[in-house]
């Protein structure tokens, strides 16, 4: 059968929520008993995000074939619970240099390459093989950016020839945009909306679908005003209003009938509310939305000035307070403040440090990794936060004063972390870390066989630096036990402190592994350390 194709694009501003809505509609045809997955482009000339500053423009997400990639390819993993490769996120720079090396190896026969034909067909190219590989009913595809950004125009072009050569009964629109209530009218607006639709109906292109957000749901009179200026149903105009959890979202698209809607222009007959699934979801989302049994968590980070720096963490720890019925509030801490203030760390249950790079806020990081192991307040430490943790048990317990990452002192005399061998000859910054899925093997009787009940796990990496191994026989004698390695026994993967309550730390990304209803084991056991 072949492959159907919804393209979401966004107007009037980004943040609007545009990977939800993919997301949303993707969970809803996935529930339909559909096989469906999702892509995400980005305009912007990177070639990946994983040069990007977090607080600008939200976490690195990574695949498990070492993608770096927009923070939305987590958003369609956790809502369909299944891994994506790298491919499905398509940006510029792929795209130019693509079409570049094929002009250098003359395989255009001497023609004049240009962004029509030439860079439109890659990108058409790249979205059908991702359909055809993976053998999709359904493609969900996220146009990055708004309608009107210059940068946007090749890939919004090659969207609207998708249209025409595969036919309306193939390929569907959905806008996202935004109706605004404001305090002093008390009406929603809809011009915003106008607007919006009349530049992407200038680039040729005719949304079938309107995804409104709005604080309170869209009044009928809202959607039949948007429905007059831009030429869409009113039926076909969905109200996106603010609810509790994200993963709300496909109920409350369901409930107005964008399952029928979808299935109706893709005369798919007979299709229609199949799925036996929807128990099973909604159980899931319930679950998040426990309200008592609250755990505070304290997350000491360098980024905290964005919490979609974090998303995935912040994802991960609310899986495992839902797993064991709990609520989870997370405070973000700037650890550049905390280096006097460590006492204030006291009034949390649990003490969570993530990744990052660089020497701003170390010290705050090393003084927190130190004050929860004497305080015997349970630590979860990922990658950064990991190595930190072994700086803290350096300096403090080990006694070497200088105790440090060659990340953050290339001249220190104790370098209990160093750079991977590996990485000594590298000068390009860019995708060249140690990156996505690798293979660990877990020492049996430690806490880490007990968290993760196995003697072998998978999981994605992103780090420069690694444990200097020639310090292992004195962190072990002094009580911190390296619980698991990989690449034979080259590369240290986890750290506990058996005498503690829950001392964790793990090179790893954990958060990438996170699945609502199904929270990723060091999460759960970080979690169930600090509501005991």
């Amino acid at each position: 059968m072949q492959t159907k194709f919804i393209f979401v694009t966004g107007g009037v501003m980004s943040g609007l929520g545009k990977g939800v809505v993919t997301s949303s509609i993707a969970k809803l045809l996935q529930l339909s008993n559909q096989r469906v997955s999702c892509v995400k482009i980005d305009p912007y000339l990177n070639y990946d995000a994983g040069t990007m500053n977090p607080v600008a423009h939200g976490e690195v997400y990574v695949t498990d074939d070492g993608g770096e990639c927009d923070m939305d390819i987590g958003n369609y993993e956790r809502f369909l619970n299944q891994n994506l490769k790298k491919t499905h996120n398509i940006t510029t720079a792929q795209i130019y240099s693509s079409v570049i090396e094929a002009e250098r190896r003359g395989e255009y026969l001497g023609a004049c390459v240009q962004i029509i034909p030439h860079i439109t067909d890659e990108i058409k190219k790249r979205i059908h093989k991702i359909a055809e590989d993976e053998k999709l009913d359904f493609l969900v595809v996220e146009c990055g950016g708004t309608v009107g950004d210059i940068e946007s125009l090749p890939f919004l072009e090659a969207l609207r020839q998708m249209r025409l050569e595969e036919g309306p009964q193939s390929v569907l629109f959905v806008h996202v945009t935004l109706a605004p209530s404001l305090d002093v009218v008390g009406e929603q607006k809809t011009k915003p909306t106008q607007h919006s639709v009349q530049e992407l109906r200038r680039i040729g292109i005719q949304p079938d679908f309107m995804a409104v957000r709005c604080t309170e749901p869209l009044l009928e009179s809202t959607k039949k005003k948007i429905s007059m200026f831009t030429n869409v149903t009113a039926s076909d105009v969905f109200s996106c209003h603010d609810v509790p959890s994200i993963f709300s979202v496909p109920q409350i698209l369901y409930e107005q009938g964008i399952v029928d809607k979808i299935f109706t222009k893709f005369a798919k007959v007979g299709m229609i509310n199949s799925a036996a699934n929807w128990d099973k979801w909604n159980g899931i989302v319930q679950s998040m939305q426990h309200k008592d049994g609250e755990i505070k968590i304290a997350m000491v980070g360098k980024y905290v000035t964005l919490a979609d720096s974090y998303v995935s963490v912040n994802h991960a720890l609310k899986h495992a307070g839902a797993k064991i019925g709990k609520s989870v509030s997370i405070d973000w801490i700037d650890s550049e403040g905390i280096n006097g203030n460590v006492d204030t760390l006291s009034k949390y249950n649990g003490i969570l440090v993530p990744g990052g790079f660089g020497s701003r806020g170390v010290e705050g990081i090393i003084k927190t990794a130190n004050y929860a192991r004497e305080k015997n307040i349970p630590y979860l430490g990922i990658c950064f936060g990991f190595q930190l943790a072994a700086v803290a048990f350096g300096r403090y317990v080990l006694n070497y004063s200088d105790a440090n990452s060659t990340e953050l002192d290339p001249n220190t005399t104790h370098p209990v972390v160093d750079l991977l061998p590996e990485q000594k000859t590298l000068s390009n910054l860019g995708g060249t870390l140690r990156l996505g899925a690798h293979n660990i093997t877990i020492k049996p009787n430690t806490i880490a066989s007990k968290t993760y009940n196995a003697d072998h796990v998978s999981r994605r990496h992103r780090h420069r630096y690694e444990i200097n191994t020639k310090y292992l026989h004195e962190f072990e004698k002094n009580g911190l036990v390296f619980s698991a390695e990989s690449d034979n026994s080259k590369r240290m993967e986890m750290l506990e402190i058996p005498s503690h309550k829950f001392y964790f730390g793990v090179q790893f990304h954990p958060e990438f592994n996170s699945r609502p209803g199904f929270p990723e084991e060091s999460f759960e056991a970080f979690i169930r350390a600090s509501a005991s």
